[in-house]
């Protein structure tokens, strides 16, 4: 036994002293080994408490210390010491983020640094993971798939562990959850399962990037199917503007070889081409490759009017299609006759139906307002009657449509000038006036969409109005086909015209193609595009049909030429899709 220790009572206070006597000692009289073991008990609750000692807090230090220094090795070599070391604690439970830590150390791990592939430690750390109870994330079944997707027989494990995570953990895979994924399918050169991730992606909602589409594009090429590269091709034309070297350099391998030598036809319908690129909007037919035989590619540049310095070619100044423009119509249609008074509106529609001979509409109260923030400054009509004239230089003396709120007009009407102006207008049917009530921004945006013309105004259409339409990249490029910027130089209007031709991928009507390079500088002039036709060049080069004809010339007299120029009236359709020949 142990033996049992008295009280003690003391130091008693000296004579005289005031202070009280101080408190008994106790002395405890557990045995040694109760107190030990309470001891060890309340070291075990410091350990799993937050902030204590022991394997949980000593590996989530050195796995923020590894994550920091990118040392995947150190991090697996601590994990799986505290998982199966001798020291290891059979509770032991991570959070979430600090699998994921591990999984995102393994996936961007130095193959050179790493003593094995690193895949089989990843499958270990989810498996961990998952017995541990800790959720998985999106980032963590991407992590795992990059992890297993570099490993050479892994593409089809990393397919699915992307494939299945929404079924199995309740999450919606990104573009970066698939991308590892094309790429292992690239490397092996599987064509049919790179496409089956696709169509996996597409019913995900998920669109590929250009990164994606380069490698759709390179597996397919590698495999010879032609049809596929002309659809990645167009897909590639619709999602980006001008492609990467890596891209172009994918391009330029497909065109130089021999199977797209023999791809494409020798005869086809001329007119249906041609009425296909302007249904586009003027950069392709989407009608399959034309002609046949041995394919010359060069790197050129294109000059500022956009001849072709390769093959002649002017390219084209590229608009949104007829699909994309009906649509726009209608969008803005509808969120104008939910926020407008719908008599109103509906009036107009049915006026515009009935006026569709306009070939530019002018924001009025854009241009009159223009720089007049000063003591005498007010609602200029000199500067908005100028624009009027330029235009009417422009376009053989067609007027325009100036579109200005009646409240504008009324307070104008008082002045002998600018009634006599406004009535001059009025009888050449150059004015709409927008009721009371109403926001004029509604007006002119759809009579520029209905009548598919150019837009003059400095508006760059950010306004809520327009957050309305979302950021769609047709709202984006139907801007920057159809709205004229101004400026005034003593008195006389100086419209800033779209650019004469589109930097983007186009398809011409004889099958060549033109594939601008991304230009680092911002300089057009300092493009290097891919020139890409069939080496028989006896035909002339074309000039691309366009959906829209727009004067670009520098001299009103020269951009007025042939300005009355249209389409046969059985090819224009009804306000929302007219289509126009280039003058």
């Amino acid at each position: 036994g142990t033996a049992l220790l008295p009280r003690v009572y003391g130091p008693w206070p000296l004579s005289g002293s005031k202070s009280k006597p101080s408190l008994p000692i106790r002395v405890s009289l557990q045995p040694p080994m109760a107190t030990a073991a309470a001891a060890a008990g309340d070291a075990t609750r410091r350990k799993r408490g937050r902030g204590g000692k022991g394997p949980n807090s000593d590996l989530s230090r050195t796995l923020t210390d590894c994550t920091r220094r990118g040392d995947a090795a150190a991090a697996m070599a601590a994990f799986d010491a505290a998982v199966s070391g001798p020291d290891a604690a059979p509770d032991l439970r991570l959070a979430a983020h600090q699998y994921n830590q591990l999984l995102h150390l393994l996936a961007s791990a130095d193959r050179a640094a790493f003593p094995a592939h690193p895949a089989a430690a990843a499958r270990r750390v989810f498996a961990h993971m998952l017995g541990a109870g800790a959720p998985p994330s999106e980032a963590t079944i991407t992590s795992l798939a990059r992890v297993v997707a570099a490993d050479a027989e892994g593409a089809d494990e990393a397919f699915g562990l992307v494939s299945t995570m929404r079924e199995k953990y309740g999450l919606a895979p990104r573009l970066r959850s698939y991308s590892p994924v094309l790429a292992a399918f690239r490397r092996a050169g599987e064509a049919g399962k790179a496409y089956a991730v696709e169509t996996h992606m597409a019913a995900s909602a998920v669109s590929p990037e250009e990164p994606e589409l380069a490698t759709l594009l390179e597996v397919s090429a590698k495999a010879g199917d032609a049809d596929k590269v002309y659809e990645y091709m167009h897909k590639l034309r619709r999602a980006v503007g001008c492609v990467k070297e890596e891209t172009a350099e994918v391009l330029e391998g497909w065109f130089r070889s021999d199977k797209a030598a023999t791809a494409g036809k020798a005869e086809w319908d001329v007119c249906q081409v041609k009425d296909a690129i302007v249904a586009n909007g003027g950069g392709c037919h989407q009608l399959g490759w034309l002609q046949s035989g041995l394919w010359t590619v060069q790197r050129v540049k294109v000059g500022a009017e956009g001849k072709c310095a390769g093959c002649g070619c002017c390219l084209a100044s590229v608009d949104i299609d007829m699909e994309d423009t009906q649509k726009f119509a209608d969008s803005i249609s509808g969120l104008a006759l939910e926020r407008e008074t719908k008599a109103n509106f509906s009036q107009f529609q049915e006026w515009l139906e009935a006026h569709k001979e306009y070939e530019a509409i002018v924001d009025g109260a854009n241009i009159a307002l223009y720089q007049q923030n000063f003591a005498e400054g007010g609602f200029s009509l000199v500067q908005l009657d100028a624009v009027v004239t330029e235009l009417r230089d422009r376009y053989n003396g067609k007027w325009p449509l100036v579109i200005l709120h009646n409240k504008r007009i009324a307070k104008l009407m008082e002045t002998a000038s600018n009634r006599h102006l406004i009535e001059t207008w009025r009888v050449n049917g150059a004015l709409y006036t927008s009721p009371s009530g109403s926001n004029d921004d509604w007006y002119w945006l759809y009579a520029a969409i209905g009548l598919n013309c150019l837009l003059v105004t400095n508006d760059e259409m950010r306004d809520h109005i327009f957050e309305l339409l979302g950021s769609s990249s047709f709202f984006y490029k139907w801007k920057q086909r159809h709205r004229v910027k101004y400026t005034f130089n003593k008195g006389k209007a100086v419209l800033v015209l779209p650019p004469p031709y589109s930097s983007e991928i186009q398809e011409s009507e004889t099958g060549s193609w033109h594939v601008p390079i991304e230009e680092k500088s911002g300089d057009e002039r300092a493009r290097t595009w891919l020139c890409i036709g069939r080496t028989d060049l006896t035909k002339p080069p074309p000039e691309p049909p366009v959906a829209n004809r727009v004067a670009q010339d520098l001299s009103p007299s020269e951009a007025s030429n042939g300005a009355g120029q249209r389409q046969p009236e059985e090819q224009a359709a009804p306000v929302t899709g007219k289509r126009k020949d280039r003058d």
